[in-house]
């Protein structure tokens, strides 16, 4: 499958020409493992790979004895797994390094030797288990890998000219045409029910049977849970409840996460851990309040009001529908013909949040409950600040909306007490393109191009 990220690691091999390894950082099968073998079919001459899932206790001990002597080092690689790299176009994959932590350390000796090129694939890279007792290489570049967006889903399904019709109606502010969007809103939804995951992907075009995309869902999230239990640590039971919260969180009218349904008397400075460790495993997307709406959300960001988002959508479709699992195929079809009877509000907030995320961009969102002024009291999904400053006016506004009946309300007030901050506000919705009371509307599939231009 194309991926973004190959694009990524391109400029990688020719920027540092072997002087940093690249570290490919995601959740569990988001398509690391793939890529990187891919990668290394195409652009070396030959590459060697080393899956710390399964090697042998004996290739873990060519690491731990002789790093000193790299010329017998590479002698006992190369007769493990009868390969021969040629020097300065050999290509060394690391993959589920986090599995064996003495391999990602050693990386700094094997840049230093120059010989080849090195790229490691992890999981859970950061979490403390999984980095004790070793110092981190300073040669070693962290990228993150996310599940498919819209464009790679596109692509995945043999379609490549749908997104380039979408950046040049959103750059030159045209709508498509209601035929147009019912298209695209009909390819949007099924990217909203089989999700980014490469299994899910792969198997809805195999067989379009959505019961069968749905029981690799399922087994992503099984094998979720089952890290939490095993690397969880004493906070196991934490993370726990905070994943298997989030439907029923972001089913609610206003989607912070409410720390007292999980746990009665809970504070955030007892699950903040369990938040940082999900974060970290990269299974879920984290709102954090901006106190206000400036740009540098992060300098005045509430930590203690957040809301939680699963970094794949389509995992939540499947989670949100756990004990109707027999229906699941049913279900799946009634989000793809809009016949879903509950409020399908958590499903669009949580794909925006997870295109905003993935098109690079940190969420922020901004709330104020004021009873006394009701002009003060607001509720806005996401800020997204411009990457570059233009007099102050920097911060949009963005609202998602999933049913046809809505108000401007909350970013008529929002746009009234902080204009100066101001840049274009947005609501994103299954309509097609237009601007209504200085407001531009732009269908789900445009959310990416509110963060890229």
């Amino acid at each position: 499958m194309r991926r973004k990220i190959y694009d990524t690691l391109l400029k990688w091999k020719t920027d540092s020409n072997g002087k940093t390894a690249i570290m490919l950082d995601g959740a569990r099968r988001v398509g690391k493992s793939y890529i990187a073998e891919e990668f290394a079919k195409r652009e070396y001459a030959a590459y060697l790979l080393i899956d710390f899932s399964v090697v042998k206790p004996k290739v873990k001990k060519y690491f731990n004895e002789y790093l000193g002597d790299l010329d017998k080092f590479f002698m006992y690689l190369f007769t493990e797994f009868h390969v021969d790299l040629p020097k300065g176009n050999g290509l060394v994959i690391f993959d589920e390094v986090q599995k064996f932590p003495r391999a990602r350390e050693a990386i700094k000796h094997l840049v230093k030797d120059g010989r080849y090129h090195y790229l490691e694939t992890g999981s859970l890279i950061s979490i403390n288990k999984n980095v004790k007792d070793i110092v981190i290489p300073s040669e070693e570049r962290r990228v993150k890998m996310y599940p498919m967006d819209f464009e790679e889903f596109l692509w995945a399904c043999g379609n490549e000219t749908a997104m380039p019709l979408i950046s040049k109606c959103f750059r030159e502010k045209t709508p498509l045409g209601r035929e147009m969007n019912d298209t695209l809103m009909d390819l949007f939804r099924q990217y909203l029910v089989v999700g980014g995951m490469p299994q899910a992907v792969a198997e809805f075009n195999a067989s379009h049977n959505l019961g069968r995309v749905d029981a690799v869902k399922r087994d992503i999230l099984s094998l979720y849970r089952a890290d939490i239990h095993k690397y969880g640590g004493a906070f196991r039971h934490k993370i726990s409840a905070v994943f298997n919260a989030i439907p029923s969180q972001l089913s609610r009218h206003e989607k912070k996460f409410v720390l007292s349904e999980v746990e009665s008397g809970a504070k955030m400075r007892d699950y903040e851990a369990a938040f940082e460790w999900l974060k970290e495993a990269m299974t879920v997307n984290v709102a954090y309040a901006a106190s206000e709406p400036n740009v540098g959300f992060s300098l005045n960001a509430d930590r203690s009001a957040l809301k939680c988002y699963l970094a794949d959508t389509g995992l939540l479709v499947s989670m949100a529908f756990d004990e109707r699992e027999l229906l699941a195929e049913d279900i799946h079809n009634r989000i793809l013909s809009e016949r879903l009877e509950i409020n399908e509000g958590m499903l669009v907030e949580n794909v925006v949040a997870q295109m905003i995320r993935d098109a690079g961009h940190s969420l922020f969102f901004y709330s104020n409950s004021d009873r006394r002024d009701a002009q003060s009291r607001m509720e806005i999904d996401f800020l997204v600040d411009k990457p570059t400053l233009t007099r102050r006016h920097n911060v949009s506004p963005v609202e998602v909306k999933s049913g046809r009946n809505y108000t401007f309300s909350s970013l008529r007030k929002y746009c009234a007490k902080y204009r100066q901050f101001l840049s274009t506000p947005y609501l994103v919705h299954d309509g097609d393109y237009s601007e209504k009371e200085g407001v531009v509307l732009l269908p789900f599939y445009m959310t990416p191009f509110i963060v890229t231009g």
